[in-house]
Formats: structure tokens, C-alpha cells, sequence
């Protein structure tokens, strides 16, 4: 995504106020409700962002503070609140764009054909949404900044409603469906679901009544390499694509520059993009998005979140990532049996987490195997009375055996500093499990007592499977919900489930710094409840 982040700018921002919780910060004044700050020794920095790619333009036009004075604040912030989150529409640039009946029909129970003598409609249906429903972003109300995992915008953590759009067909859209060409791309690293996603876009889009439907190979790499050429989808092709991992298409990293993009769009005829993708994908396209806006072009671009991280803002989780813990303990509880059927036997689990501690810390709560759960948001000490060593050491003193999980990202304060970066531009991080079982075998040596250390990193194995149960349906509804929302007209939007509905967001709003583990979450809490560990500070 290197050239890609030429389109993009960070912001600054400022911070008003500043709760009690070490791990919290209001943001740049009216932009968001809070920022959440990780600081850890690897990054002495707030964690914010690793590119300047996900630090998108969701910011750089609110710089203004938070005025707690003014008694009209409330509704202040909740119209700047409202504005943010408005979802692009295509005729906010071309005004005269037609709105016709929906051609989405549940009640003809097949595929529309052809269009002769008009478009079809179920005018006495009521499944479609209205462009006024909203779903509210957040749901407790915190008495005290000082609760489990407060989230305030003042000291008082006054209630503050704050709705977002309601995914879901409309009754009027803005696309004939026999002059759509929809591509679909898919970009970044592998993810359980992806061909969950593909399946579904593709069967929604028939239903619609679309006939032209490629796969652009490898990501945006396919707009610009000649040697790659398009896929034609229809539900023939995917049917059964979902019973396998990986991509279907292909995933890459990186690809050309924004403009050679939009230009490739134009000359293929494509006028809906669905992109599948994490931050930096995201980012990529906004940045098409507004490009495509630049030129007054009719074209609906989409995006449907993936990060097996759950590292995506505002959304309960992304797809994959329940696939992810269920997988991650099969490697647990090999580490625990290799650990508890040796004589002082130690397992080391290392799970993906580049920024984010999700997997690790709820695949540890779910396996109930874990002693210790190290991840990226939470500062720890190796060595000392209060380190890890030391715990681990008391670990087999009295219980014989012991587990420890750790993310990718965690302890990367004591690993060798590089300035590698890979194409999506994230710095490449040093292998922290393997740290971690040499200074383990290392210092039980010194302390001459005999230990067994079995060291397993699934990660491949984790990202290449299908999706099971529970991301299945995830996947089917994110992808149905996108064809709707690209035949609403809406472009520069993401789609994610909050608090147990789906809704569409504007993307700059969901990339503008990853999502990570509040370490005074109650999450967190019932991880450190079941591990037992201090906190090794």
C-alpha cells in the first residue's frame, strides 16, 4: 500500500481531557469519543497508528477542543457526531443521479432475468430498511471514569447518544442493475472467510439482477499488472468456494498508485468495488473513493473489513477472528499436554496480534490452560522479582508444568530494532516467541533447574482455514450488506456488526488507529482471573 499512502495525510490531534485510567484519552476534540492510548516499552508512543496509511482523513477538520463550559455542549457534539458519521452518497456529487424501485425481490425466490416492461419490486414487503434507522454505537452508561473500561467524553461521563446508519437493502437504488460491472478484491493477509464474503457478494448481486461480476486477482496489484486478468464470477463459480480456506482470488500487498487505480476502473467499466481488506486496505479505498468522487464518477466503493486481529474501531468484531480463538486451541492445549506430560515442562504459544492482543487474550480465556497471557498493550518486566521468569520459576515449583500465550507484537521492546518495513508499510516485527523460550531455557540454566520447553506458532496453519459457524454467518451478512449498500448509492463505507446489528460507516472513521485491548477492560480482567498471573511490573 506504499504508493497508496501518498493520498493520505495524518492529522494532528489534540487531547482536552484526561480520564483517570492511565490507558485512556479523550481525542482531538469533537472527532471521537475516546482515543485510546497503549503505551508499552516496545512503543513509548501512543499507540495510534504503525502507518501513515491508518491514520486516514477522519480528523482533519476537527481540531477544535471539547469547550465543557458551554451548557449547549451536549447537543454540540452530538451534531458534530451525526455529521462525522453521515455516509457518502454518490449524489452528493452528482445531484441528478435517478433513484429507481429496488430490484432486490425476496418474493420472486429466484434471480431477476431481465428488466422488459420495467423493474420489479414487492411493494407490500417490509423487510427493506429506512435510510433514517440508526443503531446506537454505544451502550453503557459509565457512572465514574474510573469503572472497568469507561469510555467518557467529560469527567461526569455525562450519556451522550451517538446513532449510526442501519445496514440493510433500501426500497430505492441507484444503480440499473443491467449496466453494473461489480468488482471484488480482496488484499492484505489470508483470513478465515474470505471466500464466505467473495460467495455472498456475488449470489447478492444476482439476485439483484447483475449479470457482470469479476474478481480482480491478488488484490490491487490485478489493477496494474498486465499478466492478471479478471475473473468471472457468478454463483456457478462460487458456489461451493466457502468450504475452503484462503482466497479464491488471490491476496497481495502494496499495488500502484491511486490514480493508475481510478484510471483502471474507468477503462474496465467498473462502477461498484467491493474491497476486502484490514486498515491499510481501507485506507487504499477511501482514497479510490474520493478520487472517484474527484472525477464525478458514478461508482460505489464498499469495503468489508478483515482483520483476523479484530483491530478494526467500533465494530464487536471482524471476520475471522472468531475462527482464529477456536483454532488457536488446538496449539494451546498441545502445549499444555507436551508441558504437563514432561518433567518441568513449559509450552510457548505464539498467536497473531501485530498491535492488538485479541486472539491471545481470548484464546487463553477460552482454552483455561494459559498461566500467562503477554500481549502487545500491556508492559511487563522479563527479568526482576516481578518479571515473567520469575513467576515461571514459582509456576514450576508448585504446579510442575506451565503455558504462556503470547501476541506477535508483545515484548518487541527487547528484541533488536529494524527499519524493515513490508509492502503494506508495517514495520516487520522480531519473533518474540522465540525470545522468550531462549531467555527461558537460559535463565532456569543459571537457576540449574532442568526444564522442557516446547515452542508452536500456528499462525499459518490459523490463517489458512475455513471459517467455522459462527464467522460463516458473519461473512454471508457483511457481504449481502454491502451489495446493499452499493446499490443504495452509498461509496466510501464499510459495513460491521455493533452491538449485535449491522451498519454502515464512513471509513475514515474505522481506520483512523487500530483497536486494541483496554487494559482496564473487564475482558482483560477475567483474562488475568483465569490465568492467575501478576502483572509483572
Amino acid at each position: 500500500m506504499e504508493a497508496l499512502s501518498q493520498a493520505i495525510t495524518p492529522p494532528g490531534i489534540s487531547f482536552p481531557y484526561k480520564t483517570n485510567s492511565s490507558s485512556h484519552v479523550p481525542s482531538h476534540g469533537l472527532t471521537s469519543l475516546i482515543l485510546r492510548k497503549t503505551r508499552s516499552p516496545a512503543n513509548p508512543s501512543p499507540r495510534i497508528s504503525h502507518t501513515s496509511l491508518v491514520r486516514a482523513s477522519a480528523v482533519q477538520n476537527t481540531k477544535t477542543s471539547i469547550d465543557l463550559s458551554d451548557p449547549d455542549w451536549k447537543s454540540k457534539y452530538e451534531r458534530d457526531f451525526e455529521q462525522r458519521f453521515s455516509i457518502p452518497h454518490i449524489t452528493d456529487v452528482l445531484p441528478d443521479a435517478e433513484a429507481i424501485r429496488s430490484t432486490f425481490c425476496l418474493k420472486m425466490r429466484s434471480p431477476t432475468e431481465d428488466f422488459v416492461g420495467g423493474y420489479p419490486s414487492d411493494e407490500e414487503w417490509h423487510g427493506y430498511i429506512n435510510n433514517n434507522d440508526r443503531v446506537l454505537l454505544k451502550v453503557i452508561s459509565y457512572s465514574s471514569p474510573t469503572s472497568a473500561g469507561a469510555e467518557c467524553i467529560d469527567p461526569d461521563c455525562s450519556w451522550v447518544e451517538q446513532w449510526i446508519h442501519r445496514a440493510g437493502p433500501r426500497e430505492k437504488i441507484y444503480f440499473k442493475p443491467e449496466e453494473v460491472k461489480a468488482a471484488i478484491i480482496t488484499c492484505g493477509g489470508l483470513c478465515p472467510g474470505l471466500n464466505d464474503v467473495i460467495r455472498h457478494i456475488v449470489i447478492t448481486l444476482e439476485i439483484y439482477g447483475v449479470k457482470n461480476i469479476v474478481g480482480i486477482p491478488f488484490g490491487y496489484r490485478g489493477f496494474s499488472d498486465k499478466d492478471l486478468t479478471e475473473m468471472p464470477l457468478s454463483r456457478k463459480v462460487v458456489q461451493n468456494i466457502h468450504l475452503s480456506g484462503g482466497s479464491l482470488l488471490g491476496v497481495s500487498r502494496g499495488g500502484p498508485s491511486v490514480s493508475e487505480i481510478v484510471d483502471s476502473l474507468e477503462e474496465r467499466g467498473i462502477n461498484m468495488l467491493f474491497v476486502l481488506g484490514g486498515n491499510g486496505t481501507h485506507a487504499g479505498a477511501n482514497a479510490i473513493h474520493n478520487e472517484c468522487r474527484k472525477r464525478k464518477m458514478k461508482v460505489a466503493v464498499v469495503g468489508v473489513p478483515k482483520t483476523i486481529d479484530n483491530d478494526i474501531l467500533h465494530m464487536d468484531k471482524t471476520f475471522g477472528f472468531d475462527t482464529a480463538v477456536e483454532e488457536a486451541q488446538r496449539a494451546i492445549n498441545s502445549a499444555y499436554i507436551e508441558a504437563h506430560s514432561a518433567y518441568h515442562g513449559i509450552g510457548v504459544v505464539k498467536l497473531m496480534g501485530r498491535n492488538s492482543g485479541f486472539i491471545a487474550m481470548q484464546a487463553s480465556l477460552a482454552s483455561g490452560q494459559v498461566d500467562i497471557c503477554l500481549i502487545p498493550e500491556v508492559p511487563f518486566n522479563l527479568h526482576g522479582p516481578n518479571g515473567v521468569l520469575k513467576h515461571l520459576k514459582y509456576l514450576i515449583e508448585t504446579k510442575g508444568s506451565a503455558v504462556i500465550c503470547v501476541a506477535e507484537g508483545a515484548g518487541q521492546n527487547f528484541l533488536e530494532k529494524t527499519n524493515a518495513k513490508d509492502a503494506s508499510g508495517n514495520t516487520v516485527l522480531g519473533d518474540f516467541g522465540v525470545y522468550i523460550q531462549q531467555e527461558t531455557k537460559k535463565y532456569f540454566k543459571e537457576s540449574s533447574i532442568p526444564i522442557d520447553v516446547k515452542y508452536i506458532d500456528p499462525t499459518y496453519m490459523i490463517r489458512a482455514v475455513r471459517a467455522n459457524a459462527s464467522d460463516g454467518i458473519l461473512c454471508t451478512v457483511l457481504g449481502q450488506n454491502a451489495v446493499h449498500g452499493a446499490f443504495a448509492g452509498y461509496s466510501g463505507i464499510t459495513v460491521g456488526i455493533i452491538n449485535t446489528h449491522y451498519a454502515y460507516l464512513p471509513i475514515p472513521e474505522v481506520i483512523a488507529y487500530p483497536k486494541s485491548v483496554d487494559p482496564n477492560s473487564r475482558m482483560w480482567h477475567r483474562c488475568l482471573t483465569s490465568t492467575g498471573q501478576p502483572d509483572f511490573i
